[in-house]
């Protein structure tokens, strides 16, 4: 790697990674994922990151404008990461309950992973109510495509593969491609 390589790959991406890493607000991570794409961690709960976790993918859209978000809000709140998984650029996972991602997961550009309303769904309480939250459970060797978004309350079950752009609100069985707003079955996976 020539020096204007070495001086690009530092100003535009190990700043970055810094940067973020010294904004993060979270206390209680454990772990040490990977790290190829600034990622910030927030909130008072527990993040939790498995072996060989890699955030971020350098020859993927993003890299270099966006930033990834892992936001285990209040002190109860859990975000659980297991082994040998990987998330690619601009993925937001935020959790107010619990959000657990096992072993084996691929996760495309540009997702989020929400296990609340982000707000309540209420007219008079929307601006200061507690939003509904509901665990999210991603199982192992799942396949999330890029601009996924998973609601509350969702399992995605074993081997499954989650087309791009999909919205899920519903949970996944083991073993099938789902697709589309909202997420639907259109295939099994043998």
């Amino acid at each position: 790697m020539g020096i204007l390589n070495r001086l690009k790959q530092f100003a535009f991406v190990k700043l970055r990674i810094l940067k973020y890493k010294m904004l993060s607000s979270c206390n209680q991570v454990s772990g040490q994922p990977i790290i190829f794409h600034p990622l910030l961690l927030n909130g008072s709960g527990k993040i939790t990151f498995g072996e060989n976790v890699q955030i971020g993918v350098i020859n993927s859209p993003n890299y270099y404008s966006h930033y990834s978000y892992f936001e285990a809000r209040n002190s109860d709140s859990e975000i659980s990461i297991g082994n040998n998984v990987s998330i690619n650029n601009h993925c937001t996972i935020e959790a107010l309950s619990k959000i657990t991602i096992l072993d084996n997961v691929l996760i495309g550009v540009n997702c989020s992973i929400l296990d609340n309303d982000g707000h309540s769904l209420e007219v008079e309480n929307r601006l200061f109510g507690i939003p509904q939250k509901a665990e999210i459970m991603i199982h192992k060797n799942v396949f999330i495509g890029d601009n996924v978004t998973i609601l509350k309350g969702v399992t995605v079950g074993e081997n499954s593969v989650v087309g791009n752009g999909s919205v899920v609100t519903k949970s996944v069985p083991s073993n099938v491609v789902v697709a589309g707003n909202p997420a639907k079955i259109i295939k099994e996976i043998n």
